[in-house]
């Protein structure tokens, strides 16, 4: 009797410890709205409709991946419930739709909301919130601003550093150039245009000759090339989204106008754009870029690309690999579910924002050998490098050193 006494005693003591552990367990759980035990709300807002619909398959390629993620076990054990909406490109949309996922949905953050209009429209509304708007898919400099907007972030090499490295090449490969800029009127076609202005210093007086702003709402931009080359520039810069950069590279091509032509970033994609214009069209065109180009024979075999392609025949066998925005929406994915694992139990807006804010020399599988990603308290800006490429042939080929155009601010 003795003994069976003392038996329950000690199963007792046992009950109550791993209960006390449990508790304590249960109590280092921390979560905001959007968490759970089970599930994490992530939202997004995305131009499914309107001039820049190109970029919608960057939505649905992350809805892709975080199937994945939920398919494999989920992070950390939470499935993520991802919800996207569309803003047409019309900032009053994107101020909606962001209410609607903070207010109605309580999602925990919103990522990589796309557009530099729809992100400079939400983003005191986000920062009031205490709401992480976060990775955003954008390139302005605005972004990394950690002490006036500590809930933004951006992700993708900001407009001004790509700028500077333009105006770096042409420094240096024709420092007599005649440049005419054909450039989207809003944050982020002036945002590229300051950072060559920059870039080319006192130069910039005499050698941008002839500038030709474009509102996003017109059909074609033929009229301001066509002013362009009318003003005797020898050198184009097109700093536009996919449709006007697709039908930039078409109307130089019809004008028999042979320019030095760069294009920006955001319209270099041999999918969705330089396809459309006509490779033969597209010769000799400079552009610069950090991720690598699945189409390329260089990457081949490599591990990255191939973890790419296995994860599109698996979960997106619609996509077009040639289509870079499909690469965006895979890495800066990879980016998201980095920061939750990193968050642990902890899934506050505020650490989400913390973790984000800790990443030292992440590698992804689909940026180029030598970018990496970095972020402190004081710098909200990931990726500063990128690599100049050329046009030939039907593919993109890379020169020269990757470049770092960091600008702080």
């Amino acid at each position: 009797m003795q003994r069976l006494k003392l038996r329950l005693t000690a199963a007792s003591v046992a009950v109550a410890a791993l209960a006390a552990t449990s508790g304590h367990a249960f109590a280092q759980k921390k979560y905001d709205p959007g968490a759970t035990d089970t599930e994490i709300k992530v939202g997004n807002i995305m131009p499914y409709s309107g001039p820049a619909s190109a970029y919608g398959i960057i939505g649905k390629t992350q809805a892709a991946y975080f199937n994945k993620i939920n398919a494999e076990g989920g992070i950390n054990g939470r499935k993520i419930n991802f919800i996207s909406y569309d803003d047409g490109y019309s900032p009053p949309k994107a101020v909606e739709q962001a209410r609607k996922l903070v207010e109605s949905d309580e999602v925990l953050l919103i990522f990589n909301p796309l557009g530099t209009p729809s992100n400079t429209a939400i983003q005191k509304y986000m920062n009031a919130k205490k709401v992480p708007q976060l990775f955003v898919a954008t390139g302005a400099t605005k972004w990394n601003d950690p002490k006036e907007f500590p809930w933004t972030m951006g992700w993708q090499p900001n407009y001004q550093s790509e700028g500077r490295i333009y105006a770096k090449f042409l420094m240096k490969e024709k420092p007599n150039a005649k440049i005419g800029i054909l450039y989207q009127n809003d944050d982020f076609g002036k945002d590229v245009l300051k950072g060559v202005r920059d870039g080319l210093g006192a130069k910039a007086a005499t050698m941008i000759i002839a500038e030709e702003p474009y509102e996003t709402s017109v059909p074609t931009v033929d009229s301001q090339i066509v002013a362009l080359k009318s003003k005797g520039a020898d050198t184009f810069i097109s700093i536009t989204t996919p449709k006007f950069g697709a039908q930039s590279i078409k109307k130089v091509a019809e004008l028999g106008w042979k320019p030095l032509f760069i294009l920006n970033n955001v319209s270099s994609s041999t999918g969705s754009v330089i396809k459309p214009a006509g490779f033969e069209n597209a010769q000799g065109v400079i552009s610069a870029t950090y991720g690598k180009d699945p189409t390329d024979p260089q990457w081949k075999s490599d591990p990255g690309v191939k973890n790419f392609d296995a994860f599109l025949a698996k979960y997106m066998p619609e996509a077009n690999r040639a289509d870079s925005s499909v690469g965006f929406g895979y890495s800066s994915a990879q980016t998201l579910v980095h920061v939750l694992k990193a968050c642990g139990d902890n899934l506050t807006r505020a650490n989400v924002m913390k973790q984000a804010a800790s990443m030292k020399d992440l590698k992804l599988e689909m940026l180029l050998p030598g970018i990496t990603i970095n972020t402190s308290a004081t710098d909200f800006a990931p990726i500063d490098q990128l690599q100049m490429m050329r046009f030939k042939g039907e593919r993109w080929e890379m020169f020269g050193p990757v470049f770092s155009g960091g600008v702080s601010g």
